[in-house]
């Protein structure tokens, strides 16, 4: 059928789309809530995140084995909440993937750019957008397999870093300043700390292209996410492990850099060694990953906005020849380099975190009233622990919007006035087809 996408994803290419997503959380972005809250705090910002990917994980892979559609979150509230909560689970889903690419796209840029400083950062990123839109829509078979390649390089980049910075850990470093901000830092920390894991919920999106979905997306799901738990703890132990959380978080200069790993290798054999530059290297190829892997998810989750006639129809159109999201995958490139050219990466990281958490809480919402009003529905995976489980992500979700709102309130106030802008827009100009009135 013409609005149908092609299954061709194994459990291998889950692993490596879920991996993929999130990997370059590793590389950069993490380290600057260690200025908020010191090691300790982070670390406990950390482990109450951790707990929350968790329960979130195991409780989205029981909606996406149910309801294997592209929209992930979106449907899934469609079919518990009702068209309005759908809508605003779409619009904030859609958020999250479409402003994170360009942050991430603007550090691939001044990676590249360091290599070649003549081109400018901007034009390397717009160049990014282009080539890996073209690869999305050639394929999902051909882009998966490229993001399993790009993240087996990148997590062989992190492997070397923690090989190398090993012999030089020293305990009483994680120490140092362990807890200047107390309990305020540790609120403050909260949303570096789920720069480690932002994005793998991006699974759930291509549940329709898996090729047994109540299978498969479980497994993608755990073996991503456990895979991202080892990496986030020695990434975060043997970075400030070496010298202390300063190290890793100011440059020669005393200004705050995204750069944790460079820093941490630079500590310990400066500029010149081959670990450096190996790293610096590898981890281009995370950024790749997860720019690569998230506008798949974005196309995917603005093409379901379509498809169902939430979002103008010709989002909702698939190519006849690559069976891809072509019309999606387009118009989200080009809001990606609108966004580029602002050039406010901080902005479209806050922003791009305010839709994930906003995203979870409404997803767990989904799942408490899914099994109430339909105890009977065929669930292939059932979440253990019900209803602890999306309980405590829901819980912990709320408390990092809420701590988010505070230290970002100029932010949160855009973000939900543009959330409740879009709201009106599709209750006033919106009619829901009639297919659409039922699950």
């Amino acid at each position: 059928m013409a609005s149908q996408l092609k299954k061709t994803l194994t459990p291998a290419m889950l692993w490596g789309l879920g991996v993929g997503y999130v990997i370059s959380g590793m590389y950069f972005g993490w380290n600057l809530g260690l200025q908020e809250s010191g090691t300790l705090g982070m670390a406990i910002a950390t482990f109450f995140v951790m707990i929350m990917y968790v329960a979130f994980s195991f409780s989205y892979s029981e909606l996406a084995c149910a309801m294997p559609k592209a929209g992930g979150a979106f449907d899934y509230a469609k079919r518990s909440l009702g068209h309005n909560w759908a809508f605003i689970a779409g619009l904030v889903q859609v958020i999250e993937f479409v402003f994170a690419p360009p942050a991430i796209a603007l550090g691939i840029g001044a990676y590249f750019n360091l290599l070649f400083p003549s081109v400018s950062v901007l034009s390397f990123a717009i160049s990014a957008y282009l080539l890996f839109t073209l690869l999305n829509i050639y394929g999902i078979k051909a882009a998966a397999s490229f993001e399993f390649l790009v993240t087996l390089i990148a997590l062989a980049g992190l492997l070397i870093f923690a090989a190398l910075t090993l012999p030089h850990f020293e305990y009483k470093n994680l120490e140092i300043n362990a807890y200047p901000k107390g309990w305020m830092g540790t609120f403050a920390a909260l949303p570096f700390a789920i720069w480690f894991f932002l994005g793998i919920e991006g699974v759930a999106n291509v549940a329709e292209e898996a090729i047994h979905p109540q299978r498969d997306i479980t497994r993608g799901f755990g073996s991503a996410l456990l895979t991202l738990i080892v990496l986030c703890i020695l990434t975060f132990v043997f970075s400030i492990g070496v010298g202390g959380w300063e190290v890793i978080v100011f440059d020669e200069r005393g200004a705050a850099s995204d750069s944790p790993l460079p820093l941490a290798l630079q500590k310990i054999a400066g500029t010149a060694s081959w670990g450096y530059t190996a790293v610096i290297a590898l981890g281009t190829f995370g950024l790749i990953a997860s720019f690569h892997g998230l506008l798949l998810s974005a196309g995917r989750a603005t093409f379901e906005m379509g498809r169902i006639h939430y979002a103008p129809a010709f989002l909702g159109k698939i190519h006849p020849k690559f069976h891809t999201p072509h019309s999606a995958l387009l118009f989200n490139m080009c809001i990606g380099i609108v966004i580029l050219i602002t050039g406010t990466t901080g902005t479209i990281i806050t922003i791009s975190v305010f839709g994930a958490l906003l995203l979870y809480i409404i997803s767990m919402a989904s799942l408490l009233v899914f099994r109430m009003k339909e105890p009977e529905a065929s669930r292939p995976f059932k979440v253990p622990f019900y209803p602890y489980t999306p309980i405590i992500a829901m819980a912990i979700a709320l408390l990092a919007l809420l701590s988010m709102a505070y230290e970002h309130w100029s932010l949160a106030l855009a973000f939900f006035a543009l959330v409740v802008l879009a709201f009106v827009l599709f209750k006033l100009f919106t009619k829901i087809a009639p297919n659409t009135k039922s699950s």
